[in-house]
């Protein structure tokens, strides 16, 4: 089962649960998958799905330190509830080991010696490690290889 479809399974059966708030979070993901569907006028595959899901969650987590920054801990506690909501479709992260060994292979790979080759170490890392890693940590592990 894609992982479109399990999500439309899974907010037919928060209809039927009577889930209000797992139902509202799944329909804002549904949402911006079709929005996004709509405007490229293309079928999004499952890293496109996951694209969009770790956009919804970074926009949760800015808004939770928004909130709590201003006190309001009943808005963060409802953000927060929606992250553990969407992070569920999210494939399971890489360890901190797993990444910079990636890392690693990738610098093997393409022969990269310098800074100048970040773009296209980061070419071939994003592709590859793209909802199963923190593209920021990615970034810096990148850095500290091409600099040593």
């Amino acid at each position: 089962m894609s992982l479109k479809a399990r999500i439309t399974e899974d907010m037919k059966s928060a209809m039927k649960a009577k889930e209000a708030a797992r139902l509202g979070a799944i329909r804002l993901l549904l949402a911006a998958i079709k929005q996004k569907e709509v405007d490229e006028r293309v079928e999004l595959d499952e890293a496109g799905v996951n694209a969009i899901i770790e956009k919804l969650v970074k926009q949760r987590k800015d808004s939770v330190s928004q909130y709590e920054a201003a006190q309001r801990q009943d808005l963060a506690d409802v953000e927060k509830a929606e992250i553990a909501i969407l992070a569920a479709y999210l494939p399971e992260k890489m360890s901190a080991g797993e990444t910079a060994a990636a890392v690693a292979a990738a610098v093997a790979e393409t022969g990269a010696k310098g800074p100048a080759d970040m773009g296209k170490l980061m070419a071939v890392l994003k592709p590859r490690l793209a909802g199963k890693a923190d593209m920021g940590e990615v970034s810096k592990l990148v850095k500290a290889a091409l600099a040593g």
